[in-house]
């Protein structure tokens, strides 16, 4: 076979297998013929004149993400860096616009969101551009679908990731911020406080008023107790005097007996001997029976009547003689 036949045979199965090519999914293609634009393609097999058509380009039709960082300055003369994500994607019905209208998608869009960004964010002081970033995002979007909408591009979103401002604005902020929860956390320890000492002194008013209830209550017990004890001595020919006696000396060997049942006691009784005992009682029924005496001798003494026209000189309350045996004291004299 002739070489030259075997040369054009391959040429042309060359050129007839390129007139077929495939566009994937989610993917146009731009037909030109002779430089001018002929078509779009989309998914699936496709053929075109070999030599006379070309691909000029493919076109994305998924959506996309744009990450734009601006720095820019809030109301309060506070830096801030924003990080605006805008998610778009080319319109399949105007695949012509996107491809031949606009050469750098990218730069455009972030040229939009820069001017959009510095002219919303100097209006607002640093708290409100967190507390409205939402707000921020909403103008970027509605800005950039007006801007977009004509080169055939759709902008599906617009998101405020980050705000960064000045590492020194952050300190001061967190600084306020834990003053802030310190000043709460006072207030609340000191109500608590205050709750604390009311309750305690509730419970202390009322621990003392049941203790002075519970001593009351003993004192009573323990004088009906003498009491009885008094008549039960007077009934076995033991008198008042002597009873309280026996009843003090009683009471004071029942204390000694439990000073001693205490081996942690340091308590010294001076004297403290049977003598000071015997000593102490003989005392106190002679106390006892003096008082009696002196009782009964102030009940029978008369009573002196004090004469008219006598000073405070003249008049003796400790003279015990009768006034009327002498009318006259002068005279007697």
């Amino acid at each position: 076979m002739d070489p030259f036949f075997i040369v054009i045979l391959v040429l042309g199965l060359f050129i007839f297998l390129s007139s077929f090519f495939t566009v994937k999914q989610q993917t146009a293609v731009i037909i030109e013929r002779f430089g001018k634009f002929l078509s779009v393609r989309n998914s699936g097999l496709q053929l075109k004149i070999p030599l006379i058509d070309r691909i000029a380009g493919r076109v994305n039709l998924r959506i996309q993400q744009l990450d734009v960082m601006i720095e820019t300055k809030t109301k309060d003369n506070v830096f801030i860096k924003m990080k605006v994500s805008v998610q778009f994607k080319v319109i399949q019905e105007h695949v012509y616009e996107a491809f031949y209208k606009l050469e750098y998608p990218h730069d455009q869009i972030t040229a939009y969101v820069f001017d959009v960004v510095r002219a919303e964010v100097p209006k607002l002081i640093l708290d409100d551009v967190f507390e409205r970033k939402d707000d921020i995002a909403i103008g970027v979007k509605r800005e950039l679908n007006e801007a977009m909408m004509t080169y055939g591009y759709d902008i599906i979103n617009t998101l405020v990731t980050d705000i960064d401002p000045d590492i020194q604005v952050k300190n001061a902020m967190n600084r306020i911020n834990a003053a802030d929860r310190e000043k709460t956390a006072a207030m609340f320890e000191s109500e608590a406080q205050r709750i604390r000492i009311v309750a305690k002194a509730k419970a202390e008013a009322e621990s003392k008023k049941l203790q002075g209830q519970g001593i009351a209550d003993q004192r009573r017990e323990i004088a009906r107790g003498l009491v009885e004890s008094v008549e039960v001595l007077n009934q076995v020919g033991i008198n008042s005097q002597e009873a309280s006696a026996l009843i003090v000396i009683t009471q004071h060997y029942d204390t000694l007996q439990a000073i001693g049942a205490d081996t942690n006691s340091n308590l010294i009784l001076l004297p403290n001997s049977p003598q000071a005992a015997s000593d102490m009682l003989n005392s106190m029924v002679t106390s006892f029976t003096a008082s009696n005496i002196i009782g009964e001798q102030m009940k029978n003494q008369p009573k002196r009547v004090k004469k008219q026209g006598t000073t405070a000189i003249d008049y003796n309350p400790s003279d015990t003689s009768n006034p009327a045996e002498n009318p006259n004291p002068t005279e007697q004299a």
